[in-house]
């Protein structure tokens, strides 16, 4: 089981709790486990990556073992303790301003 760690914002759309613990099929990516992420919770098609293109949202950071993983391709292997649970994956909102 892979855990999530999601923001107030989707917490509150989703209507789910802090984290949440998802079955994820094959490579443990990105890719797949927004894929995972979105099937439980279609609410939150289109608020983490754009729906026609599939691409992260823009003000959206994902972070694991300490590194940022925003820029890494979606299809890309999350690291070893985030596939077997051990460490969660956060999906984090950026913020901007001046």
């Amino acid at each position: 089981m892979v855990r999530v760690v999601l923001p107030a914002h989707l917490r509150a759309l989703a209507g789910t709790e802090r984290e949440r613990e998802l079955e994820v099929v094959g490579t443990v990516s990105l890719a797949s486990v927004l894929d995972a992420l979105e099937q439980l919770h279609p609410e939150l098609l289109g608020t983490i990556r754009d729906r026609a293109s599939r691409e992260r949202r823009p003000f959206v950071r994902f972070f694991a073992c300490g590194e940022d993983l925003s820029h890494e391709p979606p299809g890309a292997p999350l690291p070893p303790p985030v596939a077997s649970g051990a460490e969660p994956l956060l999906i984090v909102g950026a913020m901007a301003g001046g």
